[in-house]
């Protein structure tokens, strides 16, 4: 695969993942462009890969960042359903001890 494909490839892979980045999208697009517009005259194959290398990083990091707002989400919602019903239940035994 060429680079240039990589650099188009990893430039919709990040686009796609800034929908849901916290800031919102639209905050997400103009940095990510910005970042890309930055270094499009980089000619030197290996500072290319370096920088699809950190641009891959990025993407893993945000991946990250959602398992981790989703997992924190359903933590949040599980403990709300569960804990009142669970210190009833804890309530309803000590007190049907004699």
């Amino acid at each position: 695969m060429s680079q240039r494909s990589k650099v188009i490839e990893l430039y919709k892979t990040l686009l796609h993942l800034g929908k849901d980045y916290p800031q919102g999208a639209d905050f997400f697009r103009t940095r990510l462009k910005r970042a890309f517009l930055k270094n499009k005259d980089v000619t030197d194959a290996e500072q290319i890969k370096k920088l699809i290398g950190h641009g891959e990083y990025v993407v893993k990091e945000l991946e990250a960042l959602y398992m981790l707002k989703k997992y924190r989400t359903l933590k949040r919602r599980y403990e709300t359903d569960i804990l009142p019903n669970l210190e009833t239940k804890i309530e309803k035994t000590v007190s049907s001890k004699p």
